[in-house]
């Protein structure tokens, strides 16, 4: 099966020559249809960098990125606008991304007509108040002539949510799209995200920093963890989520708090050597957690940067030379 998202090789840098930032560094990843993907990470690991390039809103400086096995660089003008439309994003804060000066409706309507998924005002209309419903934003036309102001954050966040829907998209960027709300209906979000995936056939890239988040969207999905602008690990997320090989997988799952006071208690806490995140402008070299690793060996961690290794088990990938001392590199 061809892959409808394929990443290759990918890099984005920021500036110029001392104040050069190399915000992702020469990631590969293959999203399936239908699939739903986490890219997980703390602040400032490149995960909404990552996400802008798929979704077309940055160029990567190199590497190529393929959609339905076509290279979207060698795109013409007609298969640039498939693209384009077919692969949409959420961004994580519906403040900034709803125009303030434009209603409901105004924001539905305007890509519905522009794009010709409306014949007529009056049709835009109507699919506008059915993508609310779609969105669970009732009753839709009490929804419809308000501002963006005038709603609460979880409905901003279902009318952008319903604004990347107007096209019709078959995937579809979830930047934090959960991150800006109230925990109370961070659950509900995610379950209409997760009905639009089986009703639509939407497959989903969902950005986070939560892995308890991941684990809840994405249990039948993929993760990938990405640290500092690379890619390393990813793999089933029951695997993921109860067995993580990378020692930085394993930090984060131990931050996770658990609401079960037995496996609190249970839970062993994973010390870092270091809780300082090295500068982009001055990464460590080899592995870029071997700083603050536990189980770093020096000499081996900090000489080369370890590849992406296929696991035998699972088929999984982990980028870690301790890990990795047997397992075949891909």
């Amino acid at each position: 099966m061809i892959p409808l998202i394929e990443l290759r090789n990918v890099t984005r840098a920021f500036g110029k020559d001392a104040e050069r930032v190399v915000a992702v560094d020469a990631i590969s990843l293959a999203i399936e249809p239908g699939e739903i993907v986490c890219l997980v990470g703390e602040s400032g690991c490149g995960k909404s960098t990552t996400g802008r390039i798929v979704a077309g809103l940055l160029p990567p400086t190199s590497g190529q990125i393929f959609y339905q096995g076509q290279d979207i660089a060698q795109m013409d003008r007609t298969s640039r606008r498939k693209y384009r439309q077919a692969v949409q994003i959420v961004h994580q804060d519906p403040y900034a991304s709803l125009n303030p000066t434009q209603t409901v409706r105004q924001i539905l309507t305007a890509p519905l007509l522009h794009h010709g998924f409306a014949a007529n005002r009056r049709a835009a209309n109507k699919r506008a108040l059915e993508l609310l419903e779609v969105v669970d934003l009732t009753p839709a036309a009490e929804i419809l002539d308000k501002y963006p102001h005038q709603l609460s954050g979880g409905q901003r966040q279902r009318v952008s949510v319903a604004r990347a829907l107007t096209v019709l998209p078959s995937f579809i960027v979830a930047d934090e799209a959960v991150s800006m709300v109230d925990v109370s209906i961070r659950v509900s979000l995610l379950n209409m995200l997760a009905r639009l995936r089986n009703e639509l056939e939407v497959t989903f890239l969902f950005i986070t920093h939560d892995l308890a988040l991941a684990k809840y969207f994405a249990w039948n999905g993929r993760i990938v963890v990405m640290y500092l602008g690379r890619l390393i690990e990813e793999g089933p997320t029951p695997r993921i989520i109860e067995n993580p090989r990378h020692p930085y997988t394993q930090a984060l799952l131990s931050a996770v708090p658990e609401a079960d006071p037995a496996l609190a208690r249970r839970k062993q806490p994973i010390e870092l050597r270091s809780a300082n995140i090295p500068s982009l402008l001055n990464l460590p070299p080899g592995c870029t957690f071997h700083p603050r690793c536990p189980f770093a060996v020096e000499g081996w961690c900090d000489t080369a940067v370890p590849p992406l290794a296929t696991l035998p088990d699972d088929g999984g990938r982990v980028a870690c030379p301790v890990i990795n001392e047997a397992a075949p590199v891909r």
